[in-house]
């Protein structure tokens, strides 16, 4: 019985995946194929279809969750702060900064994904907005091809671990609740929970230095591979620098006021996850006003992705 509930297990997870490949809406793809399984298991007689009526309570419960709400807000601060070309302005005036600096490009684009892992806590978002910035502008000056990809989706992988991350808010609400649960069977009716502002603390440190080690390693292979990074171009005019270094100001300040909103409330305890989301998300569309960016047509767009990528969160 128990051979068979693995190969049940491993052959919906097969299932799942090939359905994902094929190009089937996650949403669909991920509760539908559980419920199909499940009336298999039922026919065997290896499920229990009762368990299918806690589903409701179950969507009802997510529905109603005070912590899982901040997760649509800060989506859609993301999905803003992409329309906004915040991120654009972002690469464009780093990768210029950064022209005397080996491999100056990458360590551009790895800068700029944390600055957007820390405003958006997508991965999605990230990796596809440095994938279509930075990716052509990088093969065209002579990076290979491994190098850029491999750039690209490292710095993407940031927004899974420096807050606010949409991953840390779904573990933070699994992890408190069982977390309680292990405290009451030991005997402690009065357990402290493990809230959000306690796993963004933790990983913010972790998060940094995954980045400066990203940086280090792309100096290193700079040196130990030559033929992968184009060569260096310097500026020498003293009123460029000075005009970039103002441009490189512009373009950080905005969203370095975001993040530090969002996320000095958070960690400063002035705020839950919820509020310090909402007023990201407010932020996002003021910084898109200011950049002349919010229109009916941006707003329809940033409603209808955040829609999408909430659904596939969830």
């Amino acid at each position: 019985m128990i051979f068979t509930q693995e190969i049940i297990i491993i052959t919906m997870l097969l299932t799942m995946f090939i359905f994902l490949l094929s190009g089937y809406p996650v949403a669909f793809t991920i509760s539908g194929v559980p419920l199909l399984f499940a009336l298999f298991g039922y026919s065997i007689n290896i499920f229990d279809l009762s368990y299918v009526s806690a589903l409701p309570n179950r969507i009802y419960g997510i529905m109603t969750n005070d912590l899982l709400i901040s997760v649509p807000l800060f989506v859609f601060m993301g999905v803003m702060l992409q329309k906004s070309k915040i991120a654009e302005e972002l690469l464009e005036s780093m990768a210029i900064l950064m022209n005397n600096v080996r491999s100056g490009l990458t360590i551009s684009v790895t800068l700029v994904g944390a600055l957007l892992a820390a405003s958006t806590g997508i991965v999605g978002a990230t990796v596809v907005t440095m994938g279509l910035l930075s990716l052509p502008t990088m093969l065209k000056k002579g990076y290979s091809p491994s190098l850029a990809s491999g750039t690209i989706c490292a710095a993407g992988t940031l927004g899974q671990i420096i807050p606010p991350s949409i991953v840390l808010i779904l573990l933070s609400d699994q992890i408190s609740a069982s977390y309680q649960q292990a405290q009451l069977a030991l005997g402690n009716f009065s357990p402290e929970s493990v809230s959000v502002t306690d796993l963004f603390v933790g990983a913010l440190l972790p998060g940094l230095v995954l980045v400066f080690l990203y940086i280090i390693w792309q100096i290193i292979n700079s040196y130990l591979n030559p033929a992968s990074i184009p060569e260096k171009k310097k500026i020498e005019k003293r009123n460029d620098i000075f005009r970039l270094y103002m441009q490189v100001l512009k373009a950080l300040l905005p969203p370095l006021i975001l993040i530090i909103a969002v996320l000095g409330s958070i960690l400063g305890g002035l705020a839950t996850p919820t509020e310090s989301a909402g007023v990201g998300a407010i932020g996002a569309i003021i910084l898109s006003f200011l950049k002349n960016q919010l229109s009916l047509k941006v707003m329809k767009e940033v409603v209808e992705s955040t829609a999408k990528t909430t659904s596939m969160v969830f």
